[in-house]
């Protein structure tokens, strides 16, 4: 039985002990450390490089953003999930930017965080398209210089990659945009990686930004 190996990152100790309760439930789960801040995040993603990150935001020492940013700096290529007590949170956004493949409430149901890691594991973001259009609408009026460098990395896709972009900025996972688009996940998965490499995005969620600021072809 494959085990996905979790570390829990947060500096509330009774978020940690319940997301370990959560996540114990699962048999092919296994929480293999949990640091109280970022900096500890770090040097316990080089020494026992986990499968899946659950980062908290705000955090001394090292917070989640500023953690995520460097975790992706040296090389850290497995998903890194957010955590975020509002639905709301330009720090989310910041997160998203800084390599984070998705986000989860603190309130999220049990049986919902281990779904999304999971999902997570599997290579698919994990975020609400409903919820990461509000997010992007915290960021306000995007400046004409941002809105103008999303278009031009978009206007680097296919017809069909464009495609693929607009159905993972809604959220789809590559089951449902291999169905909707009449081909295999394992095409979705192509074209995805082509989309990653010509538009400059590290992840899913950053796709789904790039298309939200400038809006679907």
């Amino acid at each position: 039985m494959d085990v996905t190996q979790v570390l829990l990152v947060d500096d509330d100790a009774m978020v940690r002990t319940g997301l370990r309760m959560v996540l114990s439930a699962d048999p092919t789960l296994r929480v293999v450390a949990e640091a109280t801040n970022g900096r500890q995040a770090v040097a316990m993603v080089r020494d026992m490089a986990p499968e899946v990150v659950l980062m908290d935001l705000q955090m001394p020492v090292l917070d989640g953003i500023a953690a995520t940013r460097e975790l992706r700096a040296n090389g850290y290529t497995h998903p890194v999930l957010v955590l975020t007590t509002f639905q709301i949170d330009t720090y989310v956004v910041e997160a998203l930017r800084a390599g984070a493949n998705g986000y989860l409430l603190k309130d999220t149901a049990p049986e919902e965080i281990i779904r999304a890691v999971h999902v997570a594991a599997a290579g698919d973001s994990v975020f609400s398209a409903a919820i990461t259009k509000r997010l992007v609408a915290t960021i306000g009026h995007p400046d004409p210089t941002a809105t103008d460098d999303a278009r031009r990395r978009l206007d680097r896709l296919t017809d069909r990659e464009r495609d693929v972009a607009n159905a993972v900025a809604a959220g789809s996972s590559n089951a449902v945009i291999a169905a909707d688009l009449k081909m295999s996940e394992a095409t979705v998965k192509s074209h995805v990686s082509r989309i990653l490499a010509k538009t400059g995005a590290e992840n899913r969620v950053q796709i789904a930004l790039l298309v939200y600021q400038v809006g679907p072809a």
